[in-house]
């Protein structure tokens, strides 16, 4: 299990935005103007964000290595759906969504490019199983209009 998240961000205003606005994260702690801690539902913090080496900075080039993208789980496809309406009403690109059987996602980039899954989990039993009940995942398209439906 990994516990949380820090990311190196060039402007710390803009990325806190980002993620309690956009994402509904709420702020626990800043420190100073250079980081900031984030939780979702109370925790102490599943996200921190910080310019100590990064302020101003550009996100890295295509083709190198680094973190492909975080995801972050959702407590339900309602809340995934309040998410990705406040998303489209901002207008924020969307990189794409697909129903992989276990979990619905929905994949974008935050303001320093760094890749994102937002994520439900279904329950269990909902899990696509094949012929000898062993749990198998698929790639199809995600039925955006009726998940918004539950915003």
């Amino acid at each position: 299990m990994i516990g949380h998240v820090h990311l190196k961000v060039a402007d710390l205003d803009r990325s806190v935005r980002f993620y309690t606005q956009m994402l509904g994260f709420d702020v626990s702690l800043r420190w100073g103007t250079s980081a900031a801690f984030l939780s979702y539902g109370g925790y102490h913090h599943h996200l921190g964000l910080n310019t100590w080496e990064s302020a101003g900075g550009a996100p890295p080039a295509r083709g190198t290595t680094g973190l492909y993208h975080l995801a972050i789980l959702f407590p339900d496809r309602q809340a995934l759906a309040r998410v990705l309406k406040r998303l489209i009403d901002a207008e924020w690109p969307i990189d794409g969504a697909a129903d992989h059987g276990v979990s619905e996602a929905i994949y974008l980039r935050d303001p320093d490019d760094n890749g994102i899954e937002l994520y439900r989990d279904r329950p269990v039993a909902e899990w696509p199983k094949d012929e000898r009940g062993t749990m198998t995942m698929v790639n199809a398209p995600l039925d955006v209009p009726k998940l918004l439906s539950e915003a």
